[in-house]
Order: structure tokens, then C-alpha cells, then sequence
């Protein structure tokens, strides 16, 4: 943007003082759509692991502390009804290819159905027909076969644990290094696995800065995805992070839970502060997000904790019916914030419901990258994102969940009509037996099917064609086991082969 205002002596009227107010959270102006679209700058995608919505400060939680996070909130602008699905490795596979998680095959966590299918185009190749340099840093989830793995499909950096998280292991090809821990975990960088001094979640934060570091004087742009496994259980914190929830009161895996968010908003700090020092707020979106609603199981349920005064601390989900797992609305709405200094205003929440579908074809707007034929079913946000966005048209439209997570070797279509939810700008259908009224009603108290027969009927309708189009392209259902677990035996021969080595964090 160039400013012509000069005052009658010659020297520049007040543009300085009219550019600082333009991009002050307080300023007016920011950048129309026709500036936003293929404007390519650098992408840093956070992702939290089971964090849900409610664990920000901003979002009304009334003791948890996260000043990062908060501050994340003030400069950027809010989807304030982001809705993801009800668990990880779909919401993940629905962020890469801008279509809903079933038809890329992902209809659970684990079993060889957590496999993005590989004739899905992802998000980093999209980018990079535009010249965009791709890093992933910590959870993929979407296979652990060589052919699925992330440094396969289109990222250039990949530093990853296995399976659905640290640790773990399933009857089938899902599973994590073995014996892996949150401390001092063994990752794998670009294929060969290296042995890391650290807390995980610090790890990855401090790899993908080394990363951007190296890669941000670059000619062309770069897209960091950020995906921490925390808060995800087993619920383990650095001591600083958990001894806090302990003195409160908190049971050692609440204390976990709470403990690993706190982290995270360090981490989000620190990252803040390294962007801010290579100047990179001018020439980078930064998004937040979580991969699914709040698990119950590790922010507890009624009572969790009590002040030294004698103040109870409940747990709090910003009063939304469900968590985790479920198809109501506490299970797939999740933060959505949306920074870029002096591009996207600051200090707005924007009340049109937006999904994880948006998110390919937003940034593929932004970097002027073309969709894949055929593949993409979510919305470019930017026409809300622009300044004047909240005047933008915006025709409804029927978002549809799924729980999936049917027994293996189960028929798919006798799952159809349960588990599953519709949602629109107004209303919630979920199971077909309840329709909420989500203006009026935001906590889902009161069914209102008997007084919106129509609204029902076309609900029904557009899911029954939309499941019908879908089913044909769940390919991993007939997926036998495989014999053997790829982090498991890559390790094995790894280790015979000269072993493990140490992982050297960058300077930062």
C-alpha cells in the first residue's frame, strides 16, 4: 500500500500516524480480498491435540491461565463457530485435502482405517505448485506405512512421532516407536528416527522454529504445520506445568491435562517472540486451531480442584453440550483464530460457522494455488476474512458429522442415523431425533423436531445424499490388519544398523 499525503511544506502529512492506526488491533483498515488472494505469504498452522474450545482464557474459562494464547486471541480474528470433527486423525486428514475426513477413508483413529487415502491431493502439494517449502512438526495420524507417512505426501520437513500418539501401540499397523515417552521421545526426521532430549511438545515447537529460521530468507514462502500431541492423554506435564494444578488440588491426571495447555501457551510465546525478531508478522497468516472438542477424560467432570480461599474450580466447557467424541456441539467446535498484522483486522469474531473442509481452499486462495478437480468440498474463508468480510455473501449451508469408530468388519450403512449430526448457520440435527435451535439455544437444552418439521425433512434429505455419495469412497473398510507395526520395525532395523542417534536442537 502506498500512501501520497504530503503536507504543504513538502514532508509527509500523518501517513505514518494513519498506517499505525490502520494496523493497530484499534485501526480500521486492513487488506480487501482482492489483496488477500494469491498474496503467498509464509503459513504457520497450530494444532492442539484434544484442547477443545473452551481451555482459552478469552473463551470465558475461569481459572486456567494463558496469556499467549490470550494475546494470540486479541490480534487476530475469530471463528467463533469452527467446527472440526469429533476426533483426531479425521479432523487431520479433513485439514489436508478440504474435504469431509470419510472420503479420504478415515473413519477412526486406528484399525487401518485412520489412512488418508493415497489418491488424496494434501495441502503441502497444493502449495507446492506455487513454490511453497512444507514442514510438519509432531502428530501426523493419517498412517505410519512409508506410502502414507508426511515426508511422502508433500511436506520437504517431516519430525513426527508415530501412530495416534506417543506411546502407543494397537493391534495393527498403528503404533508409535516403542516404548516411546513424552520425555526424551524418539522422533523421526525425514524417515530415520533420532533420539530427543526434551519435553515432546517443546520439542516440536523448537523444531519448527529452527526450521523457519533456516528456511524464512528463502525466495519462496514457506507452511509450517504445528501439531503438538498434547493435550492429549496420557496426561503428562513438565513439573512447573503440573505442580501448579497439584497444589490446587487437582488429581494427577487433571493436573496433566491443564499442565500440558499451560505449556503449550509457553510455547505458543516463544514462538511469537522468535517470529516477532526475524520480522516475520508482516509477511505471515498465523492460525490456531484444535483437532476436536475438549476430552472429558482429562479435564474431569464437576469438582476438579479448590483455592487456598476456598474457591471451587469446576471443570468448564463454555456451556456446550458434549466433548470429545460426540456429534454434539462440544464435540467439534474448536478455537479458530486468524492472525496476519496489518492484512486480516484484528479483534473480530465472526459468527458464520466455518469447518476444517476451509481450511485447503482458504489457503490455497491466499497462496493463488489451484484446487485439486474433484476433491474439495469446503469454502474459501477469505471472503469473511477480508475487511468488510462481515458483509460479505455468505449463502447456508449443512455441515455433516459423523462419529464413525464402528466395529471393524461392520457394515458401514447400519451406522447411517447414528452418531452423526447436520448443522447449519441456526440449527444442530443430531441422530435423528433431536433438532436444537443454536441461536436460542447454544447449550442444546431444549428439542424443538416437533416444531420445525421442514427444517427436519431437508436435514434428512441432504445428509441421506450426502452419506450415499460418501460411502463409496470409505476404500480402508475391508483393510485386513497388517502383521506388522512400520515405527516398530523401522526401529528395529534402524538399531541394528548403527542405531539411534542424538537429535541436535537448532539455535534459536
Amino acid at each position: 500500500m502506498t500512501l501520497k499525503l504530503f503536507s504543504k511544506r513538502g514532508g509527509p502529512l500523518t501517513a505514518m500516524l494513519l498506517l499505525v492506526a490502520a494496523l493497530s488491533p484499534f485501526g480500521v483498515l486492513a487488506a480487501p480480498l482482492s489483496e488477500l488472494e494469491n498474496s503467498k505469504p509464509n503459513i504457520i498452522l497450530v494444532i492442539t491435540d484434544d484442547q477443545g474450545y473452551a481451555p482459552v482464557g478469552r473463551h470465558g474459562h475461569p481459572w486456567i491461565e494463558t496469556p499467549n494464547l490470550n494475546a494470540l486471541f486479541d490480534k487476530s480474528l475469530r471463528f467463533d463457530r469452527f467446527h472440526v470433527a469429533p476426533t483426531c486423525a479425521p479432523t487431520r486428514s479433513a485439514l489436508m485435502s478440504g474435504r469431509h475426513p470419510m472420503k479420504n477413508g478415515v473413519t477412526h483413529t486406528i484399525l487401518e482405517r485412520e489412512r488418508m487415502a493415497l489418491s488424496t491431493v494434501t495441502l503441502p502439494q497444493v502449495l507446492k505448485t506455487v513454490g511453497y517449502t512444507s514442514g510438519i512438526f509432531g502428530k501426523w495420524h493419517l498412517g505410519d506405512e512409508e506410502e502414507y507417512q508426511p515426508h511422502t505426501r508433500g511436506f520437504d520437513e517431516a519430525f513426527i512421532h508415530g501412530g495416534g500418539g506417543i506411546g502407543q501401540a494397537y493391534d495393527c499397523s498403528c503404533a508409535d516407536a516403542p516404548g516411546n515417552k513424552y520425555f526424551d521421545p524418539v522422533l523421526r526426521h525425514n524417515g530415520s528416527f533420532v533420539k530427543t532430549n526434551g519435553y515432546c511438545t517443546d520439542l516440536f515447537f523448537d523444531a519448527a522454529m529452527g526450521w523457519i529460521k533456516k528456511v524464512k530468507d528463502n525466495k519462496e514462502p514457506f507452511f509450517a504445520y504445528i501439531t503438538t500431541n498434547a493435550p492429549h492423554g496420557p496426561f503428562i506435564a513438565p513439573e512447573k506445568n503440573a505442580e501448579r494444578f497439584r497444589k490446587l488440588g487437582f488429581s494427577e491426571k487433571t493436573a496433566g491435562f491443564y499442565g500440558m495447555i499451560e505449556n503449550i501457551d509457553e510455547n505458543v510465546g516463544r514462538l511469537m517472540k522468535h517470529l516477532d525478531e526475524w520480522k516475520l508478522f508482516d509477511n505471515t497468516v498465523i492460525i490456531f486451531l484444535s483437532d476436536n472438542g475438549m476430552t472429558g477424560g482429562g479435564s474431569g467432570r464437576g469438582k476438579v480442584g479448590q483455592t487456598a480461599e476456598g474457591t471451587v474450580l469446576e471443570a468448564y466447557n463454555a456451556g456446550m453440550k458434549g466433548q470429545k467424541g460426540s456429534a454434539d456441539e462440544g464435540g467439534t467446535r474448536v478455537p479458530a483464530f486468524f492472525r496476519w498484522d496489518g492484512k486480516i483486522k484484528p479483534g473480530r469474531s465472526i459468527d458464520t460457522i466455518g469447518a476444517h473442509i476451509d481450511m485447503l481452499p482458504t489457503l490455497a486462495d491466499l497462496a493463488g494455488a489451484k484446487l485439486p478437480p474433484n476433491q474439495v468440498e469446503g469454502r474459501s474463508l477469505l471472503p469473511l476474512v477480508a475487511d468488510g468480510g462481515e458483509k460479505a455473501g455468505w449463502a447456508d449451508r449443512y455441515l455433516f458429522t459423523h462419529k464413525g469408530r464402528w466395529k471393524t468388519g461392520a457394515n458401514p450403512d447400519d451406522f447411517q442415523w447414528k452418531g452423526f449430526a447436520v448443522r447449519n448457520q441456526r440449527f444442530r440435527f443430531v441422530d435423528n431425533k433431536f433438532l436444537y435451535d443454536m441461536v436460542k439455544d447454544p447449550g442444546q437444552k431444549t428439542n424443538v423436531i416437533e416444531e420445525h418439521a421442514e427444517v427436519v425433512e431437508k436435514m434428512r434429505k441432504a445428509y441421506d445424499a450426502w452419506w450415499k455419495e460418501t460411502r463409496p469412497l470409505m476404500v480402508n473398510e475391508d483393510a485386513p490388519m497388517s502383521p506388522t507395526r512400520p515405527f516398530h520395525e523401522l526401529f528395529k532395523k534402524q538399531t541394528a544398523n548403527g542405531g539411534i542417534p542424538n537429535w541436535e536442537a537448532p539455535d534459536l
